[in-house]
Parts: structure tokens; sequence; C-alpha cells
């Protein structure tokens, strides 16, 4: 039986039916992470089973930078040539850093990307999204909300709000920032930290002409900090991520959000951002990292272990990695539990360390001192383009790039 034969025959089964084949995996979540973790641990020989709390597991989302540990991680879960045909894989590239008003404070470009430390990939989420799902078979099941566990021996159980509870060999929780299997590990943990921040962003095909040629535009103002970039031959992501003070309290919707801050912005900013339908608004937040992640045959994965904020770039790709993490250590099915504890130990380190970068520079970005911000926008204007790069390697390096 082939794979995905393997995988469309679980699909058909009941939920309640444990007479699959083991070792089994139970994966909460159906995102980047829980996709990952599942192809991996079917190709390490488990059979896997996840659920999604949506009604379809959809291809969603805005847009992500995948760099090089990233692209080393889906090579080794076997879709990153597929993410990077649908992506914007720039060999070179030519980019501004502006003040709001187009003020430019630095032109610059690359004449080699894979100085950052390897291949750099934008690409829209429905891309990698949709990469691996098609990778995942027919393994997940829709339309299922997990509310608990129970363990007992070698088998945990996983109950659902409207299902019949089903039981595998080990859960992975990768249910995102809000995780039920988290939770129910860590009841006493506080809620979830802000940070100072919200976000609008979105996602626009057919006006990267507005861009005149740069593969991205970085705007920096007091208190604000937006991106936009090529993510596709035809495609845009933008975000603009700012202090919460800018922003009144009753505006939540995003298209309001952004008529309240595009004034402050150049033509640029405001032609692509005005051509864009696909909006999305969030209070930006993180969690402290936790002292241990899972206990027996349970774990975490992701922003369910580690959410961390958007200013490190790397939230996807430390979901992948971990998944390439776990799935190579579970090839031996016979040490379930020190397995578990080991891949959490390796990865709770580096994930707690950009934790804590993102912060920083959060930080930074969210400053409202006019002090502050003109002493930041002189810097990248005397700064040559090598010091920058540098920092991108090293902020890179940190990522961890070996997986």
């Amino acid at each position: 039986m082939t794979a995905n034969e393997r995988l469309r025959r679980i699909a058909t089964l009941n939920p309640a039916d444990n007479s699959l084949m083991s070792p089994t995996a139970l994966i909460v979540g159906a995102g980047i992470g829980g996709l990952s973790a599942g192809i991996m641990l079917e190709q390490a020989g488990w059979t896997v089973r996840i659920f999604e709390r949506a009604a379809t597991p959809r291809e969603l989302g805005f847009g992500l930078a995948l760099a090089p540990n990233a692209i080393v991680a889906l090579t080794r879960i076997g879709v990153a040539e597929t993410v990077i045909a649908r992506g914007f894989a720039p060999t070179r590239a030519r980019f501004e850093i502006r003040r709001l008003d187009g003020c430019v404070l630095k032109h610059a470009e690359l004449q080699d990307v894979s100085a950052l430390g390897g291949r750099f990939v934008i690409a829209l989420r429905p891309a990698l999204h949709g990469a691996l799902l098609e990778a995942a078979g027919d393994c997940v099941a829709a339309g299922h909300e997990a509310t608990r566990f129970s363990a007992s021996g070698d088998k945990v159980t996983l109950e659902f709000a409207r299902q019949a509870p089903v039981e595998g060999d080990l859960l992975i929780g990768a249910d995102g920032m809000g995780s039920a299997i988290r939770r129910q590990l860590h009841p006493s943990e506080p809620a979830p930290r802000s940070s100072g921040l919200v976000a609008v962003r979105g996602a626009v095909h057919g006006a990267q002409y507005h861009l005149g040629g740069l593969a991205a535009i970085y705007y920096l103002g007091r208190g604000v900090e937006s991106v936009i970039v090529r993510a596709s031959d035809t495609g845009i992501y933008w975000f603009a991520s700012l202090n919460r003070a800018l922003v009144p309290d009753s505006l939540r919707d995003p298209a309001a959000v952004l008529a309240h801050i595009s004034p402050r912005f150049d033509g640029t900013f405001r032609a692509i951002t005005g051509a864009t339908d696909d909006l999305r608004f969030d209070e930006l937040s993180d969690r402290d990292p936790l002292p241990h992640w899972g206990a027996g045959r349970v774990t975490l994965l992701g922003d369910a272990a580690h959410p961390l904020l958007p200013h490190t770039g790397q939230g996807a790709a430390q979901a992948m990695v971990d998944a390439v993490t776990l799935g190579t250590g579970l090839r031996d099915h016979t040490a379930i539990e020190p397995t578990l504890r080991a891949y959490e130990h390796e990865r709770r380190g580096k994930t707690a360390t950009l934790l804590g970068q993102g912060r920083r520079t959060a930080a930074m970005m969210r400053t409202m001192n006019p002090v502050a911000t003109a002493a930041r926008d002189t810097a990248i204007r005397l700064m040559p383009v090598k010091p920058i790069i540098r920092v991108l390697m090293t902020i890179n390096r940190r990522a961890g790039t070996r997986v």
C-alpha cells in the first residue's frame, strides 16, 4: 500500500475506530506546523491523523518570509521546490528603506541574495499551506474541535466537542496561540502577553508595477513599521505594525484601520494597499517561554509551544524546524517519551532566544520618542549596506539553519 493509499484509508475510517496500525500519531491543528509534523512522521513510518477545528483545512493567510533555515526544513519535508516555484525567490534584489512620507533613507541592492546564508523566499501563505496540504494527502479530519486529552499507560486519548474520542500512541498539540493542549498541560499559565502593537496586513495581485522594479519597500516612522514585498510573479504581501496608541481602541475593522493610517504614507503605499481587498487586523501578542512543553506522550509544536512576534520573521520557519526535529527523532518508535523530551530540550532554548529577539525589535519599532526615531533614521542613512547584510545573516544564524 502506498503512502497516499494509506492516508486515504485513514480518512475513511471512523474516528472512534482504534484498530489502525500502530504506532499512531494524533496531531491537533492543520496549520503549517501540524501538517509539517504529519508529513515528517508519515515518512518515519507512523500512521498519522490530523484534526482541524475549522470546517475545511483552508489555504489561508497572507505572506511570510522563508529564510534559509525554512528552505532547509521544507527540503526535508519534501515540498521546497513547489513552494519556491509559487513564491518569489530572487537571486538579486533591490530594496528601499523610506520614511512614511516617501523620503528614501537607504537604497540598496543585493547582488547575491544567497549571501544571507542560502536561498531566501517570500511567499503568500496559501502557497506554503497549499503545498503542505497536498503532501499530507487525506489524513486531515476537518471540523474536529479538540477539547482535552487523557493518558493511560502507553496510549493517549483525544476528546472532541462533538465527535467520539480517538486513541493514539502520541499526541502533538499544534493548535496555535490559543492551544487547548497547552492549556491542559499548563493550566495556571497567564494570558498571552501584549506587545503594545497592532497590525493590519494584506495581499494583493496585479499591483506589482507600483514597486517600480523593487523587491521590497520598508517604511519606518514614529511608532510605525511597514513592509511591502513581492511574494510571487503577480502577488504582493504587505503589513503595517503600529503602536497601539496610534489606533483608537474602538477601531478594529482592518479597512477602517488602513484608512486611518494611510494619510501618513506616500503614494506608493496608498496605491498598493488601496488596491487590496484581502485584509486582516491583529493585536500582536506572544507568550513567555515555558519551563517545559509536554508530559508523557504529549508535546507541543509551533505557535502552541512558542508563539513569536512577527518581527522575528521566523514563526512559520520555527514550526517547520520543530516538525523536522521531531519527525527525525521519532524514526525510532520504541523510545517515544525520551525522544519527546529530547526534542523539547533541543528546541526550547533556541525558540526562547528568538522570542527575546522579537520583543527587542518590537520595542524599538513601536517607539514614539522623536529623538530615538531620528537617531534610528540617521543610523540607517549612514550605515553601509554590508553591515545591514551582516545583521540579517546573524539573525538567520541565531534562528538555526541546520535541521
